[in-house]
Parts: structure tokens; sequence; C-alpha cells
């Protein structure tokens, strides 16, 4: 099979309230910088939290990130704390699998 054969889908979501988020163009406050630092990471996330405090659509933004298996902080929520309510990642950062 060529490049040319495969063929990538998306699956139809109900995203036009991310036109509505606080969020819109601070992606670098959501999410992480490779080789981010554990204290560079809380500074950002803390920033994040802010924008998302005032946010209209903050509800929405965190069960999209849910039901999709996002990374990064949508709706007020890591994805260590998604992690930790049970709401599992395809493949956790920062989480070993067992061997």
């Amino acid at each position: 099979m060529n490049a040319a054969e495969i063929i990538i889908t998306r699956r139809q979501t109900d995203d036009a309230w991310m036109a509505k988020g606080a969020c819109r163009g601070l992606t670098h406050l959501f999410f992480p910088s490779s080789a981010e630092r554990p204290q560079a990471r809380e500074r950002r996330e803390a920033q994040a939290r802010q924008v998302c405090a005032s946010c209209t659509v903050q509800t929405t933004c965190r069960e999209f990130a849910r039901t999709h298996h996002e990374y990064g902080l949508w709706g007020g929520e890591s994805e260590d704390e998604r992690h930790e309510a049970g709401y599992r990642l395809i493949a956790p950062i920062g989480i070993r699998a067992a061997s």
C-alpha cells in the first residue's frame, strides 16, 4: 500500500463551541513544550487554569477532552487529572506500561 492509498478519516464532532473558548490563540499555555521542566509546567498550567476559570465553555471543553482522550490542559484539567479521574489516554505520558 502506498501513501496515496492511505485514507485518513476524522470522526465528525460538534466542535463549534471551540470558537467561543477563552483560550483561542493561547495554545502555548495549554500544551507543553518539549522537555518542559516540572516547575515550568506548574507555572504554565496555573496561567492556563486562570484562562479556563473565566471561560463560558469550560465544562464542554473538559467533557470533550475526556471523551476524545486529549493531551494538554482542557477545561481546567490536565491529562494527569483526567487519568486519575478514570479517563484514560490512548498512550499516557509519564505512565509506564507494565512489562
